[in-house]
């Protein structure tokens, strides 16, 4: 049987419900006349007919482009795990990106779920690079390529996250880690923070200086904020990332900071 998740399937309903803008049936009135409208609701529907079934769904908040803003939609496929010790489960996902106003082709990527920390990642690679689907001659069976391609990338992954195992950091590298993963967040030197804070592992199976659980120990810390830093003036608190779009930068960008500890 497959390893379930905190994830539960979404269904068409609460997927409108949540991110309206994917079941748009028409483009945006400025868009050109060449542009080809395909709603995200039609690829949904041929994800999961691919097996792959909607588990979270985001869009952009917009005043000006409602219905049409760019939105994501995250799949899982439950017969696809990666398996951990101590049930620490790793689940890929795909993420599907897209717009209505004429300004995004179809983007998919690989992502991750870590069940013990309910942590959505954002795997950046060469190897894993996202694809992009353009509207204009869109077919099922391009889809259907397009993710069996990033499906045959998955091995790949696995040994990824083995070598982040395997790497043990020291006391040093730690820290080092966390204050570049701070800069990956802001890209400003004006701002400061304590790195213990990054540090400090909320469970068990985070504990440990092995470059995978330090990974998701910052990870989760940048993410959902929660903690001090200092920009030059006074000291506020993180507020966590709320903004998808920033949220697959900024992890994207971390993954690329732990595989920088892998030469």
């Amino acid at each position: 049987m497959p390893i379930t998740n905190e994830r539960n399937p979404m269904t068409l309903a609460q997927l409108n419900a949540v991110c309206p803008s994917a079941f748009t049936r028409v483009a945006a009135p400025n868009v050109s006349t060449n542009y080809t409208h395909i709603p995200t609701s039609q690829v949904i529907e041929d994800m999961i007919e691919l097996g792959w079934t909607p588990v979270s769904a985001q869009e952009v908040k917009s005043r000006k482009a409602v219905g049409f803003q760019k939105h994501i939609i995250r799949f899982q496929n439950q017969n696809i795990t990666i398996n951990g010790a101590n049930n620490d489960n790793v689940f890929p996902e795909l993420l599907l990106t897209n717009s209505h106003d004429g300004k995004n082709a179809f983007h998919l990527r690989v992502g991750l779920y870590r069940t013990v920390c309910s942590n959505g990642l954002v795997v950046a690679d060469a190897e894993f690079s996202n694809v992009s689907i353009r509207h204009m001659g869109y077919t099922f069976e391009e889809l259907r390529t397009q993710v069996v391609n990033l499906i045959e990338t998955l091995p790949n992954l696995v040994n990824k996250i083995n070598q982040f195992r395997d790497i043990s950091l020291s006391d040093e590298q730690m820290i080092e880690f966390a204050t570049q993963a701070a800069m990956v967040r802001w890209n400003n030197p004006d701002i400061t923070i304590n790195p213990d804070e990054l540090l400090v592992a909320e469970r068990n199976l985070d504990m440990g200086n092995d470059l995978w659980a330090v990974f998701n120990r910052v990870q989760e810390k940048l993410v959902n904020g929660g903690f001090n830093y200092n920009n030059g003036r006074k000291t506020r608190k993180v507020r966590a990332l709320k903004n998808f779009t920033a949220d697959m930068h900024f992890n994207g960008k971390l993954w690329e900071l732990a595989e920088e500890y892998l030469n």
